[in-house]
């Protein structure tokens, strides 16, 4: 792994134990000659592993003796550029506490620098342009170093020793604030000072960050939360919350030992916190995160984020800077334009962002840190395949989109690109794929895609004039969950999404999938029900609702008595849903758990409409926090069908019952995620397989996972699920990685 201070920290290290020799970065990782006594060289060997740089790792070390080249002392040489190209790119860093010291030193001659960064700390997946990582192959190669900067980063001594990014304010980047039209208003320290102002009156201020930019405005005025959302049209989807420090979080928060070191650790990434049980979050506005008692956290990441958080001495909204289902933007020309009428202020810089990357979101569930959206500080990132093979293209989903390649024996995962919903985005996927290609001069040799042929990713490949292996979507997310945990297999693979074309052309989304070595079927699944309108039902819950009671009553489901209510569905509405449903028009067939989801969030009336892609069902998470207990709901298991079917009506008929008894919707919420985690043991008790794993999107619900884990455990089953992936469809490119490499010829 390049950008860590290895190569310091080799020099450092034999100069100590008196050897001589040399160190040089490659294309392919690091290579040392180390020359000395016998046991000055074990003692080195030793030391080396036990005494790294903080984000340093050995993936793997070959040593071989050779005979002595009688050096006379130990050098640092210049990096090899040729070869193949395998070293670990390093994703972007936090500030470090040695540059934060020195960034608020007065006496320090980086003091309020916004670019301050060292080999611990800083920029490095999004300014890098080549490899192997060096200045001239990175974002910084137009800026010069002064004589200062150029003594630190050529003594091997000094912390900032080849540190690529390393600048001050007489050579490096500086910063700007510009009005909506581009003038600048003001430079460097009054250019910040002038953006704070403009924060605390209410104005929403572009900020350039790392990876792009952000949206930031006082997250204690209302107003200005609620301009915000009108001007990006972002209805109520929750907005993230960056603070000025860990006590300040303290105010709104609870926050555990796990939850405060995964703030502060150097990924920073946005942590979901539960906001305070009398749920007013402090002094943040209603209009942050409506009707969620989570808040999405974190702490400045940046030199230019603590300097402006510090100044302002409140939390900020900090959410990406861009509009609905397109990319942040990265450079301040371009978001003059696309962040037109949304942003008063820019506050810009002049170090370029060779690619975009958001912030990573993760939420403690089951005892560990759960990725729900892998980007900056954690992503790109290697993943071990079985075994060499010839270079592999996987493309990825619709939604939450990532792309991954295969470099050797590993599979390398782009950062979240996002939903494929708009020009830009599928713009943007198209640059993360050469992206990807070039930095690592691959030419793949095939390409995976999803067996969906309308998902754009997937018709994309099919303009590639390569071998094309087109992967099942949930057969991908099991096999993504076993590459994140190890697995080979025999494994049940429980699959639990809103959506994925099935074998048989229904929509699938409530799976177990047995799988083993390249093999898998169709084990069991949830009972099917048609959902009036196809995609219309992922954003009105009541319509999957409707689907699953005329799954159950038939057409004696319009007679009043029979109806539950379902909102304001008019007279109209149910005359053009109920053809609908009688003939199978534009109704398909799905055994969707995220539309189950969204029926129950339907029928105990907590959403009939949804303003975003499950939302319904995280609402059904939230009442379900509120009520503890070990009951559930009535099922049925249909073993004598093959595959075997969960069936789902007796737990409808039962909440329906309840809702007409008027009971605690915390109540009912509780009882259907324990009634869930049942029906998993349940089939896993069918099927007899010890370990199950466990994936899509639905695990992301902390209630659901932390049930499930619970009770396949008390069962004597060993359940996975993801560690370093998210559960999402943001690890499906490696599930396709996985399946073509299971499936090629070599």
């Amino acid at each position: 792994m390049q950008g860590v201070g290895f190569r310091p920290f080799v020099y450092r290290l034999a100069t100590e134990l008196k050897l001589v020799g040399w160190v040089v970065n490659s294309t392919s990782g690091v290579t040392m000659e180390v020359e000395g006594p016998s046991n000055h060289l074990q003692r080195f060997q030793e030391r080396l592993h036990v005494e790294l740089p903080p984000h340093a790792a050995i993936e793997a070390l070959e040593s071989r003796a050779v005979a002595p080249c009688r050096e006379a002392d130990f050098i640092v040489r210049d990096s090899h550029v040729g070869g193949r190209k395998e070293t670990l790119l390093l994703p972007d860093l936090a500030i470090c506490p040695d540059c934060t010291r020195e960034l608020l030193d007065p006496a320090d001659r980086r003091y309020h620098y916004p670019f301050i960064n060292c080999t611990n700390c800083g920029p490095r997946y999004t300014i890098i342009t080549g490899l192997p990582y060096d200045r001239a192959r990175t974002t910084m190669q137009e800026f010069v170093m002064c004589r200062a900067c150029r003594a630190e980063y050529e003594n091997p001594g000094d912390r900032r020793f080849h540190a690529q990014p390393n600048a001050c304010p007489a050579c490096g980047p500086h910063l700007e604030l510009w009005d909506a039209h581009g003038a600048t208003l003001a430079r460097e320290d009054e250019a910040l000072s002038r953006a704070c102002d403009a924060v605390r009156v209410g104005s929403i201020v572009a900020v350039k960050g790392l990876g792009g930019f952000h949206l930031v405005v006082d997250a204690r005025n209302d107003t200005a939360v609620r301009t915000l959302r009108e001007r990006k049209s972002r209805e109520e989807r929750p907005f993230a919350l960056m603070y000025p420090k860990m006590a300040a979080v303290r105010i709104d928060c609870d926050i555990s030992e796990d939850e405060r070191a995964l703030l502060s650790n150097s990924a920073s990434p946005i942590v979901l916190l539960r906001r305070h049980e009398n749920g007013d979050g402090g002094a943040i506005a209603p209009g942050v995160a409506p009707g969620n008692p989570y808040l999405g956290v974190m702490l400045p990441y940046t030199p230019l984020h603590h300097l402006l958080l510090r100044e302002l001495g409140f939390p900020v909204v900090a959410t990406s800077g861009n509009r609905a289902d397109e990319p942040i933007c990265t450079d301040e020309r371009e978001a003059l334009v696309r962040l037109s009428g949304i942003a008063d202020l820019f506050l810009v810089h002049n170090r370029s962002i060779a690619r975009f990357v958001d912030d990573s979101v993760v939420r403690m569930v089951a005892g560990r840190p759960l990725l729900l959206r892998r980007a900056r500080g954690y992503a790109p990132g290697f993943i071990p395949l079985a075994g060499p093979m010839n270079s592999i293209l996987a493309v990825g989903a619709h939604l939450k989109n990532t792309v991954a390649v295969s470099v050797g024996d590993r599979a390398l995962l782009s950062p979240h690109i996002g939903d494929l919903e708009t020009a830009p985005a599928y713009h943007a996927f198209h640059r993360a794929i050469d992206d990807v290609q070039d930095l690592y001069e691959i030419i793949p040799q095939r390409i995976a895609c999803d067996r969906h042929p309308d998902y754009l990713s997937s018709q994309y490949a099919r303009t590639r004039a390569l071998p094309t292996v087109a992967v099942q979507h949930h057969y991908a997310h099991i096999l993504a969950c076993m590459a994140d945990n190890g697995l080979s297999g025999p494994v049940l693979g429980v699959a639990w999404d809103g959506t994925g074309l099935g074998t048989d052309r229904t929509i699938w989304g409530g799976e177990f999938l047995s799988v083993d070595e390249g093999r898998w079927s169709r084990a069991a699944h949830l009972r099917s029900f048609r959902l009036p309108g196809g995609d219309a039902a992922v954003v009105e819950p009541r319509r999957a609702a409707l689907g699953v009671l005329y799954e159950i009553w038939g057409d004696s489901l319009w007679e009043e008595d029979t109806m539950p209510s379902l909102g304001d569905l008019s007279m109209e509405e149910r005359r053009i849903l109920a053809p609908m449903l009688a003939r199978g028009v534009q109704s398909p067939v799905t055994t969707s758990a995220g539309r189950l989801f969204d029926a129950l969030a339907s029928l105990v009336g907590l959403r009939q409409m949804a303003a975003y892609e499950g939302q319904a069902a995280m609402l059904l998470e939230f009442a379900a926090t509120r009520f503890a207990t070990d009951e559930s709901y009535p099922y049925h298991v249909h073993t004598e069908t093959s595959p075997i079917m969960v069936d789902w009506e007796p737990l409808v008929r039962a909440v329906i019952e309840d809702v007409r008894k008027h009971l605690f919707v915390g109540q009912i919420a509780a009882r259907f995620h324990n009634t869930l985690a049942e029906m998993i043991v349940a089939v896993a008790r069918c099927i007899g397989e010890t370990s199950v794993v466990l994936a899509g999107g639905c695990f992301q619900n902390k209630v659901l996972t932390e049930q499930a884990v619970a009770r396949l455990r008390q069962a004597g089953f060993d359940p996975y699920w993801h560690r370093l992936l998210p559960p999402n469809d943001g690890s499906i490119a490696l599930g396709q990685i996985m399946a073509a490499v299971l499936s090629s010829p070599e």
